[in-house]
């Protein structure tokens, strides 16, 4: 991150997730929260006990994960 916060050190419990599904979403899809200013968290709903994995907007392109085919902004 910028400005060099561990991304796991951050307070995800109010965290709003969203879906987002290339078909029905009824077998789960990946969920994406905005945690920070240039932090996000990647969770599966198949797997809602899971720990999500976190990462940079810079991080997340690279991926080719684009927030906004979740509804979200950079």
């Amino acid at each position: 991150m910028r400005n060099g916060t561990d991304l796991y050190a951050l307070d995800i419990s109010r965290a709003a997730f969203v879906r987002a599904c290339g078909g029905p979403c009824s077998e789960g899809c990946v969920t994406l929260a905005r945690i920070g200013e240039d932090a996000w968290a990647l969770g599966d709903s198949k797997r809602p006990n899971a720990q999500p994995l976190r990462f940079t907007t810079e991080e997340l392109d690279a991926a080719g994960i684009d927030p906004s085919r979740f509804g979200l902004n950079v």
